[in-house]
């Protein structure tokens, strides 16, 4: 049993969680976010030169963020831990019946049914461990989605903020959400700046 995930894909996920809930400055002026993602150069234009609708690509936050590579190493680590304990407990198991199957032959009637009651046993033991194994590597990796929203729900609330922008969007490769956007108006760059400053700052 494979205690890995496909992490990049549920990294994601979170993310475009987190762009749901980012904020504006204050103001929300988010009611209409299909006319303002279809034109967001005129929405841009009602305040000049500065823009309060922009967007950034989640596919490239998810690649060039620091902080997800290591999410995804840590969780990686703790599944293929989980899945060597427990394949060292299956393969015990399969030696003992093994020696049960191959000593079975010289044992009484009452020790082959003992063993075979303590094999029953065992092997049911074994399949709860597994099972529990499996929920405590899940519940790592939404714990870890759970930091990893935060972290960029946060992020984004401030950046907005700092910036004067009342709607961030993002996109990623085969969503058709944002059809398009001005290049003027991706913050992609400076979003993955921004974290991985952030990101190196935390770990220090």
């Amino acid at each position: 049993m494979k205690f890995t995930a496909s992490l990049v894909t549920k990294s994601i996920l979170a993310i475009g969680i987190a762009a749901s809930v980012v904020a504006c400055n204050q103001n929300k002026t988010a009611d209409k976010p299909a006319a303002a993602s279809s034109t967001p150069a005129t929405a841009a234009s009602t305040t000049g030169d500065k823009p309060e609708i922009v967007y950034f690509n989640q596919d490239s936050v998810v690649s060039q963020y620091n902080y997800i590579k290591d999410m995804d190493k840590r969780l990686e680590a703790k599944g293929k831990a989980a899945q060597s304990d427990v394949g060292s407990r299956q393969q015990a198991i399969q030696r003992e019946i093994a020696d049960y199957q191959k000593n079975a032959a010289t044992m009484s009637a009452d020790q082959r049914a003992a063993t075979e009651q303590r094999l029953q046993r065992k092997g049911q033991e074994f399949q709860q461990y597994q099972q529990n194994a499996g929920a405590a590597v899940q519940n790592d990796q939404m714990n870890e989605q759970t930091k990893l929203y935060e972290k960029l729900s946060d992020f984004v609330k401030t950046y907005a903020k700092e910036h004067g922008y009342k709607l961030v969007l993002t996109y990623k490769k085969g969503d058709p959400t944002m059809m398009y956007g001005d290049p003027s108006l991706d913050i992609t760059a400076d979003v993955v700046k921004g974290l991985n400053d952030a990101y190196a700052k935390d770990k220090k």
